[in-house]
């Protein structure tokens, strides 16, 4: 369901306890190593028992391992700062070069538990909860979702935005969420709510909750079109199975490497495989190796993969011996662009399409389907771009908006692009699992929607109350 009721159940990860010096610098020292490598440890098994949160969780073990940190605690003990308060500056060290990369909430969630660890202390409610409940919180992090008890029925947080890290995380969990809520910190322990994901609404008390019913889109719904699965880690492939997704319509490579375990899941059905994405929110080491003031308009996409173009080649080999698939390039900007990855990609003998993450990519939709054989409309970028809207940002929340007339009118020029070209046009962002909103996507002209396994049951129903006019029509409505 994405309509569901609980108790409220408060978190506050802010370490409370003591913070002084216990002894020489040299015990405090090991003090703050020991904590910073129990979190690394932690961490990793974190990933391992929440397979869509490991990368970023590895990466995050990795800054806790870091010997550059090591040597900066080093420095500040040796300057009579404690364990806690020597991690605490050690990390701050770090954080402007952090920020510009777009890992700040890492960084600080790393340095909040080497804290802890240093302190003794854990995070959390103080006791196994059984019962189902609602999480209440002012922000979570990866690590604080991958270790959530399997009694949360919903979480609803104060920060973060609808595609936030958390946002996604928790609907590849499967769990309901309500992120950047702006009274989350008004609710009190204990106190029922309603839990509505998919509206974006927290009820106090008990609403009616909506049961998914799961009719098939060919019971009255609109021919031909797909409902795929956005897949990050081994664990989807399942998922996505068992809600009947009909393919992969974006495989984040970033975060997995097993092609051929996925070609294989899906014999016959369409697998899209994203290429690396690095910068802005997913900086991968080898490609941005440098800091930007601002990374989401830097080196990222295409752009770090034009500048390293052995790194793309080396992937698109490892596709072609998995059996094949389709590729897509990231940030797509005009037709230059879609006709270089173009020619990458088919010189492996591979299915080359891009994705439209920028108003620039919506507006030259024809001219990039006339070198590409698809395009997937990535609406978390192309809000973003659109309304300058920063959706890492809590305040830029509001404007998270997929609904919005001018996104809503880029993607129909999209969907007019691939009709006049005769290729398909599809969503993959998470525009793409609102009910709501799948029927105007699909009237705008979109062929599949691709999404995480969880959703598919709920669109597949929504659709399946709609004919392809009457798709038409809401879309015509909904963008004025």
């Amino acid at each position: 369901m994405s309509t569901v009721s609980g108790p409220v159940v408060r978190l506050d990860f802010q370490p409370t306890g003591p913070d002084a010096v216990t002894g020489s610098p040299n015990r405090e020292y090991a003090r703050a190593l020991g904590a910073l490598s129990g979190v690394a440890q932690t961490l990793r098994e974190l990933g391992l028992r929440t397979p869509a949160a490991a990368s970023i969780l590895e990466a995050q073990a990795m800054m806790a391992e870091d010997p550059v940190l090591a040597e900066r605690v080093r420095s500040f003990v040796d300057g009579g700062k404690s364990a806690e308060e020597a991690l605490r500056n050690a990390f701050d060290s770090f954080r402007p070069g952090i920020a510009a990369a777009g890992r700040a909430a890492d960084l600080d969630d790393v340095c909040r538990r080497a804290v802890w660890a240093a302190q003794g202390t854990l995070p959390g409610t103080g006791g196994l909860i059984e019962y189902p409940h609602v999480v209440v919180a002012l922000d979570l992090a990866p690590a604080d979702l991958a270790a959530l008890e399997e009694s949360v029925i919903a979480i609803v947080t104060a920060q973060g935005g609808p595609t936030s890290h958390t946002a996604i995380l928790a609907r590849a969990m499967g769990i309901p969420a309500v992120t950047g809520w702006t009274e989350a910190l008004s609710l009190r322990d204990g106190e029922v709510v309603t839990v509505d994901s998919d509206a974006g609404v927290v009820s106090r008390g008990v609403t009616a909750a909506r049961p998914v019913a799961t009719p098939a889109i060919a019971n009255g719904g609109p021919q031909g079109v797909l409902l795929q699965a956005n897949i990050g880690s081994s664990a989807d492939i399942a998922q996505a199975l068992s809600a009947g997704a009909q393919g992969v319509g974006l495989l984040r490579s970033e975060f997995m490497t097993g092609y051929a375990e996925v070609i294989a899941a899906f014999p016959g059905k369409p697998v899209v495989i994203r290429v690396f994405d690095a910068g802005a929110d997913k900086p991968l080491p080898f490609l941005a190796k440098t800091q930007e003031p601002n990374p989401s308009l830097g080196v990222r996409g295409l752009r770090a993969l034009r500048a390293h173009p052995d790194v793309l080649t080396a992937q698109l080999r490892a596709i072609a011996e998995a059996g094949g698939a389709q590729v897509m390039a990231p940030m797509v900007g005009d037709q230059q662009d879609a006709a270089w990855f173009a020619a990458q990609a088919r010189s492996f003998g591979l299915s080359p399409g891009a994705m439209i993450e920028v108003p620039a990519a919506a507006v030259l939709a024809r001219e990039i389907l006339s070198e590409v054989d698809f395009v997937s409309v990535g609406t978390n970028d192309l809000v973003q771009y659109t309304l300058a809207a920063d959706r890492q940002l809590a305040a830029m929340a509001p404007l998270q908006n997929p609904w919005h007339p001018a996104v809503l009118r880029l993607i129909s020029w999209v969907g007019q692009a691939a009709q006049a070209t005769g290729k398909p046009a599809g969503v993959c962002g998470e525009a793409a699992a609102d009910p709501r909103l799948a029927p105007v996507l699909v009237g705008l002209g979109m062929s599949s929607l691709s999404m995480s396994p969880h959703a598919i049951a709920a669109v597949r129903a929504a659709l399946s109350a709609y004919t392809l006019e009457q798709c038409r029509e809401l879309a015509q409505n909904a963008i004025g």
